[in-house]
C-alpha cells in the first residue's frame, strides 16, 4: 500500500509506536531527541551564516507538522484549539534546538582571518630598526 495523506496520521503514530518500543524511550524523550536529530543534522549541512536558525526553523516544523499530525490522529480535526498535551510536545522537541539556536554562535571557533583582539593582534609592538 502506498502512504498517502490521508493515511499520514495513522502512519505517523505507528511509527512512533515501533520507535518506541525500539528504542525503549518515553514519548516526551523521543520528542526531544527528534528535535535535537533535525536540528543537528541541518546545522551539519547548513555551515554558512544563518544555519544556526535555519536549524531551529527546521525543528520548529518537524515539531508544529509532528502535533499537527497528532491532533488529525487522536483530536477534534475541527477543534480550534490544540490539547495542552500538544503544547508539552512541542515544547519538549523545541527546548535544546532554542538552548542551541542562543548560545550556538558564541560555541563557535574563531575564524583564522579573525584576529583575536584589534586590528594589528598578529603585529609586534616594536617597529623595526630603520636602515
Amino acid at each position: 500500500m502506498i502512504p498517502t495523506l490521508a493515511s499520514a496520521p495513522h502512519d505517523l503514530q505507528m511509527l512512533k509506536l515501533y520507535l518506541l518500543d525500539f528504542t525503549g524511550l518515553g514519548r516526551d524523550a523521543l520528542h526531544i531527541y527528534a528535535g535535537l536529530t533535525v536540528f543537528l543534522g541541518v546545522r551539519l549541512l547548513w555551515r554558512w551564516r544563518g544555519g544556526w536558525f535555519a536549524a531551529w526553523l527546521a525543528a520548529l516544523a518537524l515539531a508544529l507538522s509532528i502535533e499537527w499530525l497528532d491532533i488529525r490522529a487522536w483530536g477534534d480535526p475541527n477543534s480550534p484549539r490544540p490539547d495542552p498535551n500538544n503544547w508539552h510536545d512541542i515544547w519538549n522537541t523545541m527546548v535544546w534546538p532554542t538552548v542551541l539556536l542562543l548560545v550556538g554562535p558564541w560555541l563557535q571557533p574563531r575564524g583564522k582571518n579573525q584576529p583575536e583582539s584589534g586590528d594589528f593582534a598578529d603585529q609586534s609592538f616594536e617597529q623595526p630598526a630603520p636602515v
